[in-house]
């Protein structure tokens, strides 16, 4: 007899759509400008019988899984356009319904452009984390993050992520940054430190096999990675957690580490749209119409019924669900196949290399032959066969 399947691992991150809008024009967004156009048919706003049917069902979910911790993130568009008191609601009910021994951490992902004192101030009463998106620490990095009358966002943009380091670091979460290998790695890197964020989340760009990244050619973003990595690495101190190189070390070393972008670890997150859709992860949105639908929502259908669903076991199935040529790398019990949005082409599929596939290769080793060479100079001498 064959051996009955794994049990889906629980959801554990709640990616609930409060606002389905965004201030910002970014011209390069992968959500408003990319291939999946059916935000324009949801309501821009979450109405309320959504946020408390999302809350019920995010809390029937705890309490089936026996969960003490799970993740809250209040995203959007740009969630702040719902206000921060919705959100502070979401949250409470949130906490109000899951058992008592479970916790709710509950982050916010922002452009900043709207965070006010009055607003920081509501998010963090209430036990919310800031996470702020950038697209570097500068005016000059964030030239393509504009609003719909095509103003800069960088000015109020800084205003917000300052106003959280200065007065409210308790509440801040970091700053995420998509890659971009046309900008000087050190430069940016130093520029985001200036913001002083307690930790940075560095993304390569959505793309894939059919519609490739801009600038891919020649491991680019893997050189550019690199070159952050030995600054981070070098720095002798702890100047900012950088999650992709502790995860990337953390599985070096064979260790556990929760990263949609590296790892053989079941993905754990799902998504609540503005009109109350469960639906799989915005990043698959980039491949194609419809790639992150399930069919359910919270109205009808438990989050377990999501966990059956084809696109989310792919995602739990580990090694199983990568390509050949994936499996028989041995680097993959730490690339894991990489970012799964980014193996997609067009009449395969998912079951295909990550388009940043010569990427993972120059980075993971690199990082590897940094530990290693760090571990080797550090060993007493009477290991090396000489003498203390």
């Amino acid at each position: 007899m064959l051996p009955a399947p794994p049990a889906p691992r629980p959801f554990r991150q709640f990616i609930v759509k409060v606002h389905g809008r965004c201030n910002l024009a970014c011209r390069y967004c992968y959500l408003y400008e990319g291939p999946d156009h059916t935000w324009r048919t949801r309501p821009a706003t979450a109405p309320p019988e959504v946020l408390e049917r999302t809350a019920d069902r995010i809390a029937r979910h705890a309490r089936a899984h026996g969960l003490t911790t799970l993740s809250l993130v209040l995203h959007g568009g740009e969630p702040l356009l719902a206000g921060a008191d919705t959100l502070a609601r979401l949250t409470d009910d949130v906490r109000a319904r899951v058992p008592g021994d479970c916790t709710v951490q509950a982050t916010v992902q922002t452009n900043a452009t709207l965070l006010t004192r009055e607003r920081v101030a509501v998010l963090a009463r209430h036990g919310i984390s800031i996470g702020i998106s950038l697209d570097g620490g500068r005016a000059a990095h964030n030239a393509r993050r504009v609003d719909h009358a095509g103003r800069p966002s960088w000015p109020a943009a800084a205003r917000g992520a300052r106003l959280v380091a200065e007065h409210f670091p308790q509440a801040y979460a970091g700053v995420l940054t998509v890659v971009d290998p046309t900008t000087d790695p050190v430069e940016l890197y130093e520029s985001l430190l200036a913001l002083r964020p307690p930790a940075l989340d560095l993304l390569l760009p959505h793309g894939n096999w059919s519609a490739p990244p801009p600038h891919w050619a020649g491991a680019r973003h893997g050189d550019w990675l690199c070159r952050v990595f030995d600054r981070w690495w070098s720095a002798g101190r702890r100047e900012t957690r950088v999650r992709l190189f502790e995860e990337c070390l953390a599985l070096l070393l064979g260790l556990p580490a929760a990263t949609e972008s590296l790892g053989l670890a079941p993905f754990d997150a799902v998504v609540v749209e503005t009109d109350g859709s469960i639906e799989q992860v915005d990043s698959l949105k980039s491949a194609y119409e419809g790639a992150a639908e399930t069919g359910l929502d919270v109205f009808r259908h438990d989050f377990d019924d999501a966990l059956r669903h084809p696109g989310v076991a792919a995602r739990q199935a580990g090694a199983a669900a990568l390509s050949d040529h994936c499996r028989a790398c041995p680097l993959v019990a730490v690339c894991g196949g990489g970012h799964y949005a980014h193996r997609y082409r067009s009449g395969q599929g998912f079951r295909n290399p990550s388009v940043y596939c010569a990427d993972l290769q120059r980075f993971i080793p690199h990082v590897a032959g940094r530990l290693a060479g760090d571990a080797q100079g550090a060993r007493p001498a009477s290991l090396e066969g000489g003498t203390p």
